[in-house]
């Protein structure tokens, strides 16, 4: 078989109701030249009976529960394509999205990341994103830091990225994709395509985000990586050490709130320590 232009990564686990959404609009694209990878996370429901409907048109990868971190690894490391791209399995893609992503990569040869706009259905609703969800285009680590604004399902990455800042964190059982944006963000702009090509699902009770309380707590682990990294000039650092001594503030108050004074000093030690060691000449842009 020729090698495929994009590699496609869906991580799932005990999704057999919605699984198959998802994977249908990937092989409903208008563009075709793709591998399909589906790794199961262990799933304990239908979910294998479901893939092995769909016989060859995907490639299905089962590994122990891990997580959806080390799910993508499992699919990054199988696939076959330059270009990698990710969908949730309760996440869809509008018709074009692979045509119009690639058609991007071929007019701007330098591109290493791009991701595109995004419908949100919350509870079979559709709302608008809120103004802190904004999208942006080029460098935009700062505008990473408050929360994630980069969507795992519209992102198309190239190889070389994950060469050179390594793979997803397999120990965030959450908060992975935030991670990874703040270690691409300082070395790659991350190009918008203004154009609407997923649509994400939310409000179901086994959304990954919702089954983890304190997501601030895997925020502050991220940038405290982020800070510890030797890839931010002084600009992208003093925006790192607000953010968290603002997340450590938070999370420390949240802490006091429920008679965890020693975990709440940790984290303002925390903040500080950083804050302490800020540099006071201007950094390399």
């Amino acid at each position: 078989m020729p090698r495929p232009l994009i590699s496609i990564i869906i991580p799932t686990r005990n999704r057999k109701t919605l699984i198959t959404a998802a994977i249908d609009s990937v092989l409903q694209q208008t563009l075709q030249n793709f591998e399909l990878i589906v790794v199961d996370d262990g799933s304990t429901d239908a979910t294998q009976e479901v893939l092995r409907a769909y016989g060859n048109h995907l490639t299905c990868l089962r590994i122990d529960p891990a997580g959806p971190s080390a799910a993508r690894n499992c699919g990054i490391a199988a696939a076959q394509a330059d270009l990698i791209a990710f969908l949730d399995s309760d996440d869809r893609w509008m018709p074009h999205k692979l045509e119009r992503q690639l058609a991007h990569y071929s007019s701007n040869t330098n591109v290493m990341v791009s991701q595109t706009r995004e419908v949100w259905i919350r509870n079979g609703v559709r709302v608008n994103a809120r103004a802190k969800h904004r999208m942006h285009s080029g460098w935009i680590y700062e505008r990473c830091l408050p929360l994630c604004i980069v969507s795992p399902s519209s992102v198309m990455i190239h190889r070389k990225v994950f060469d050179h800042i390594g793979l997803f964190d397999e120990s965030m059982l959450a908060c992975e994709d935030y991670d990874l944006w703040l270690r691409i963000a300082p070395h790659y702009p991350i190009h918008l395509i203004d154009e609407e090509l997923i649509i994400k699902y939310g409000g179901h009770a086994d959304q990954q985000s919702r089954c983890i309380p304190a997501l601030d707590r895997l925020r502050i682990k991220a940038i405290c990586k982020s800070l510890d990294s030797e890839d931010l000039n002084n600009t992208q650092r003093t925006a790192a050490v607000a953010e968290l001594q603002h997340k450590c503030q938070i999370y420390a108050a949240g802490c006091r709130k429920r008679g965890k004074d020693s975990e709440a000093r940790d984290y303002e030690a925390t903040a500080s320590r950083y804050t302490q060691q800020q540099p006071d000449d201007e950094g390399r842009q």
